[in-house]
């Protein structure tokens, strides 16, 4: 049959077959018009998608009338129904029924015009299904012309078979099934439906999907939702899970299991001087692991705070105990009395070996915080303790000192301490002298840590320039909050930040609110001030128990250390990271970097210090022309 073009279409596939209309064969009315069901379709019933007027049109006989097309106008599923048929009225019955099925003539064929239903381009035979189905079998032809003829006949066949496995017409839609035309039976004209690029496939075929990426994304993408919302759900729920700590109780839980983590470090202590002045340093009358608060002299005396019942129950994990000796001795006997004050701190560690060890290194005191053991570290507390020898420094490391207050409440002949700094007694001296700044180098050579509590502004600032390692503040609080000399100074504490060195801060509540009292919060005040200035990585703790009679209300001694951590808590700003923080990992970083110092110097041969500085008091000295 020869095949007539028209301009229906943009392609060879979208074409329309037409005969002039004299040339029919003649009018069947619709009402009476039947053919057998195609093979192919014999299973299949399916409803007249659209609603037609019972007569007075055409039907074209199968080998008058044909199309070969590819459609774009499909049919809903839910036209579709199970009921009788045969109690339907004519027009709404499909192919198992009425040979004529609709024309598969698209938006963009009619150019967006209205087509009646007299156009012979609304209806197709069904003769002509079972044609196209067998003409690839009876043609003998086959690979892509096989392909494309029966996907024509496919695309045109509103039946639902499979086709001999090629699929029916849903597996070939691409308009939208939700919208039907509109029917005007008055006029006999419907409107088609736009082609709807999104609207989905009802088919099956793996070669439609394969052509269909659009519907491959609709359902690929609940996937990917889906698991994009468990990875995410995986990586928030442990931070949802750790929610903040709500009561006390729970805040000091928190902290009981920061501190098994990390070392609670306190910078200063005063309990072998009060072992000195209580028992003139004869060990065998202290029972330290007995509760000293209910033993006199130490029941009686408001500068004793410490035992290690009170230790364990503070959850300390490492003390620096002040090998101090008083002022007085300056010139005197003090080199002697500091050799004894770090004898008895050996001694007392040595005797209750089974809660404290001696340490000397970062090494040593992480290993017994390991072991469930009290490191403990010797600090030597006044630059007089030295009798003005280097000598006498490094007989000081050996014996395990690891931190060196260069002054106490008196000047030296090479530094300047606080009081000096208030009575103005030495305002043109410099913060330190030639010999002092060979001692700040020679604590840098050895790997002892420089300890600036006690001295003056000037002195701070002379030492921060002066050493090469990170220095401390063993026992010091914030000088904008409580205005004494002993405090530390802004601009130092900017300083200090720049040298990574830590301030340790005190609970002697003359440091803390300039007078007698004092609680917690104000504690948390010089903390939170110093944190504000130098940063979080610059804070400690350095209470200074044992040499201090005034407390604050809730530190009254050193079982109360988690108390204070588990308050910072309750503040937002303060993490867990920041309460290990505060709590020792920085002394921890400092003194290993000031290993560091000590042992790059020790690459590097760095001579120790031959400085020599004579004692004001010849008189005491041999040897002294």
């Amino acid at each position: 049959m020869h095949h007539l073009t028209d301009s229906y279409g943009p392609g060879p596939q979208e074409r329309v077959h037409q005969l002039h209309r004299s040339s029919l064969i003649e009018k069947i009315p619709y009402d009476t018009y039947f053919t057998q069901m195609p093979d192919c379709c014999a299973n299949t019933e399916m409803l007249d998608p659209y609603p037609r007027p019972s007569s007075g049109f055409t039907a074209y006989p199968d080998d008058i009338y044909s199309q070969d097309m590819t459609s774009t106008f499909h049919y809903s599923q839910s036209r579709m129904g199970s009921e009788d048929l045969s109690i339907r009225p004519q027009s709404q019955i499909g192919c198992a029924s009425d040979s004529r099925c609709p024309s598969r003539v698209g938006y963009e064929d009619t150019l967006g015009s209205y087509i009646e239903q007299t156009d012979p381009r609304m209806y197709r035979t069904t003769a002509n299904c079972i044609k196209d189905t067998t003409s690839a079998t009876t043609k003998g032809v086959c690979g892509e012309e096989v392909e494309s003829n029966m996907q024509r006949h496919v695309e045109g066949c509103p039946c639902t078979c499979n086709h001999m496995g090629y699929g029916n017409y849903m597996d070939y839609q691409r308009t939208c099934l939700t919208e039907l035309p509109d029917v005007t039976p008055s006029s006999a004209i419907i409107r088609l439906p736009p082609p709807c690029m999104d609207s989905p496939s009802s088919g099956s075929s793996k070669d439609r999907r394969e052509r269909n990426p659009r519907k491959r994304c609709r359902v690929l993408a609940p996937v990917f939702l889906l698991v994009s919302l468990l990875l995410l759900g995986g990586l928030c729920l442990p931070l949802l899970l750790q929610t903040a700590p709500i009561t006390h109780q729970q805040r000091l839980d928190v902290i009981r299991r920061i501190l098994t983590e990390i070392p609670l470090i306190d910078g200063h202590n005063d309990l072998p001087w009060n072992v000195r002045k209580f028992v003139h340093n004869q060990l065998g009358e202290v029972n330290l692991s007995s509760d000293l608060g209910r033993v006199d002299p130490w029941a009686r005396s408001d500068w004793s705070h410490t035992d290690i019942p009170r230790l364990r129950a503070g959850l300390v994990g490492a003390q620096f105990w002040s090998a101090y000796v008083p002022c007085g001795a300056a010139q005197l006997n003090a080199v002697q009395l500091s050799l004894e004050q770090i004898d008895v701190i050996r001694r007392l560690a040595e005797m209750n070996a089974h809660h404290l060890t001696l340490v000397t290194s970062v090494k040593g005191l992480l290993e017994a915080h390991r072991d469930g053991k009290i490191a403990s570290l010797i600090g030597v507390e006044g630059g007089h303790a030295l009798g003005n020898s280097l000598g006498v420094l490094r007989t000081f490391y050996g014996l395990g000192a690891r931190y060196l207050t260069l002054t106490h409440a008196c000047d030296t002949s090479w530094a300047i301490c606080s009081v000096g700094e208030a009575n103005d007694t030495q305002e043109n001296a410099p913060g330190l002298s030639e010999f002092g700044k060979a001692v700040v180098k020679e604590l840098n050579r050895l790997g002892m840590l420089v300890d600036l509590s006690h001295v003056s502004t000037k002195t701070m600032k002379a030492a921060l320039q002066t050493t090469r390692a990170p220095v401390i503040f063993s026992h010091s609080a914030a000088r904008a909050l409580c205005n004494s000399t002993r405090n530390v100074p802004d601009d130092v504490l900017r300083s200090l930040a720049a040298n990574d060195g830590i301030v340790m801060i005190p609970f002697y509540t003359y440091f803390i609110t300039c007078n007698s009292t004092a609680t917690i919060r104000d504690v948390i005040a010089h903390i939170n001030h110093i944190r504000g200035v130098a940063g979080v990585n610059h804070v400690g703790i350095g209470a200074g128990f044992d040499g201090i009679n005034f407390t604050p209300t809730g530190l009254e001694d050193v079982s109360k250390y988690p108390q204070l951590l588990a308050a910072l808590l309750e503040d937002s700003s303060w993490t867990e990271d920041d309460v290990k923080k505060l709590a020792g990992l920085n002394l921890l970083r400092v003194f290993k970097k000031v290993e560091q110092v000590r042992d790059e110097w020790q690459k590097a041969a760095i001579l120790p210090e031959e400085k020599i500085s004579l004692l004001e008091n010849a008189a005491c000295t041999y040897g002294v022309s």
